[in-house]
């Protein structure tokens, strides 16, 4: 298994433990939750279920067809003939049977993949989910449950951070992240794909770092053959993946997209103010559980841009995959089954490169820390724009704000050879290094940085960066 050994470490670790565990993992849709389990503990299970998606099932009898298809689990491992539960109570007291069956003093492992899922309305779920744990689960030193979750929000409002009868039952939570790009370029390896880093990058740029889209990629095919396969042929393999990816996890899809389709148009993010005035909404609960299920999933981040106050809160759209499918896919570019080959080195995909790879450096904030040696240091990051006319207006990529009183002052550029500074640029350079210092303490160094795909070329104005970060960095 690529990537994952923190992970697999802490459950094997847990796994040899000598007391209960409710282990909760939870992380984006697609990340590959449900593929750390299985490979984890493989045959190890003495009772594994995973919930019928609500995408793929009439809302009319949902629970009825839940409770069966657990019934037929509980059957599956073993359970004595007898009839099907018609409430969680019920099926949790099967459950609860079958453990007991099975249990000879060793670690049982039991694994509920997809948990909110099996909360349908007015089902009783949670009431049924605590006391199993409570009044059974919790007192058996020898039972490890494992519960997954791609509903991020519910995973955490009804399970980690509840407030009734489950409030500090959970033992052990993992957020599942994207790989990184040094874990894209393992798993090529491992499907004996050959890519290069400058091709990993661009891919990262589009699907991010999620395993489940990075396998669809074939060895003996370009980056932009995989792509055209991907997204803009007929019956293309992620044709359907933005609605899934909403319809799936969150209660309010159609909101959420909406939200979602309003940060796109905005490199920096909105405010919440902006996106209710916008999407014409109420700034009250609503808003908020779906910025919090957003954020949750790690498809947006809130952030306050460097020079604002707490209260200016900005929400971004980060997932590479979304921002992808909203800037060439939804309008209709896939009527063109080639159009990823025929237009990769077009006007649009070219200006798109350079917002794309900023958002990757964002996501490999730790790398770029590790590669300036500041990995110990306490910082925050955020764009910087400064608004006015053609000379006191500025804009900056990144700046990474130190508590050893440095700044980072990055410049992110996406190119297909070494970077080359002109006069022209110096100067720009220079200016921004001016309007930042007039927003700063003066006991603060700004260091230009130069993040890049292949380096820079040394002339007689490169010298205007302290730090050059490469690729490689980002690979690190």
């Amino acid at each position: 298994m690529v990537g994952r050994e923190k992970e697999v470490s802490e459950l094997e670790e847990l796994y040899c433990g000598n007391q209960s565990e409710l282990v909760a993992v939870y992380g984006r849709r697609r990340v590959g939750k449900t593929y750390l389990i299985e490979q984890t503990f493989k045959n190890r299970f003495a009772f594994r279920h995973a919930g019928l998606s609500p995408l793929e099932h009439e809302r009319k009898g949902m629970l009825e067809s839940q409770l069966r298809h657990f019934f037929n689990s509980l059957r599956s491992f073993g359970l004595e003939e007898t009839v099907c539960p018609t409430t969680w109570l019920d099926a949790f007291y099967l459950l609860q049977r079958l453990l007991e069956q099975k249990d000879n003093g060793e670690r049982l492992v039991v694994f509920i993949d997809e948990l909110p899922w099996l909360d349908t309305p007015r089902s009783g779920f949670i009431t049924a989910f605590e006391g199993f744990w409570n009044n059974w689960g919790a007192h058996h030193d020898n039972l490890m449950l494992i519960v997954c979750g791609s509903a991020n929000s519910w995973m955490l409002d009804k399970l980690i951070n509840n407030h009734g009868g489950l409030y500090g039952r959970v033992t052990y939570e993992i957020k599942l992240s994207p790989f990184t790009l040094k874990e894209c370029e393992e798993l090529f390896k491992q499907n004996q794909v050959k890519i290069s880093r400058y091709d990993i990058a661009q891919c990262y740029m589009i699907v991010g770092g999620i395993p489940f889209y990075l396998r669809y990629f074939r060895k003996g095919m370009s980056l932009s053959q995989n792509i055209d396969n991907l997204f803009f042929v007929t019956g293309a393999k992620l044709e359907f993946e933005f609605d899934r990816l909403f319809s799936s996890v969150f209660s309010n899809p159609g909101i959420i997209k909406a939200i979602v389709s309003f940060l796109y148009t905005k490199n920096a993010g909105y405010t919440r103010k902006e996106i209710a005035e916008k999407l014409k909404m109420n700034d009250g609960g609503l808003l908020t559980d779906c910025l919090n299920a957003l954020t949750a999933s790690d498809l947006v981040i809130k952030y306050v841009p460097f020079g604002m106050t707490k209260k200016q809160i900005h929400y971004k759209l980060i997932d590479p995959f979304c921002i992808f499918y909203l800037r060439f896919v939804q309008d209709g570019s896939k009527m063109n089954h080639h159009f990823w080959e025929q237009n990769i080195k077009s006007q649009p995909v070219t200006s798109w490169r350079g917002i794309a790879f900023e958002n990757l450096c964002f996501n490999h904030i730790a790398q770029i820390k590790s590669a300036l040696g500041i990995s110990g240091v306490v910082s925050r990051q955020s764009a910087w724009s400064k608004r006015g006319d053609d000379v006191d207006g500025t804009q900056i990529d990144m700046l990474i704000d130190r508590n050893d009183n440095v700044i980072n002052m990055c410049e992110i550029k996406f190119y297909s050879d070494e970077f080359v500074v002109n006069r022209d640029y110096y100067r720009t350079i220079m200016h921004r290094q001016e309007l930042l210092s007039a927003e700063i303490s003066k006991k603060t160094a700004i260091h230009s940085t130069l993040i890049t795909t292949f380096g820079l070329v040394y002339n007689e104005y490169s010298g205007v960066f302290s730090n050059v970060l490469t690729l490689d960095n980002l690979f690190g």
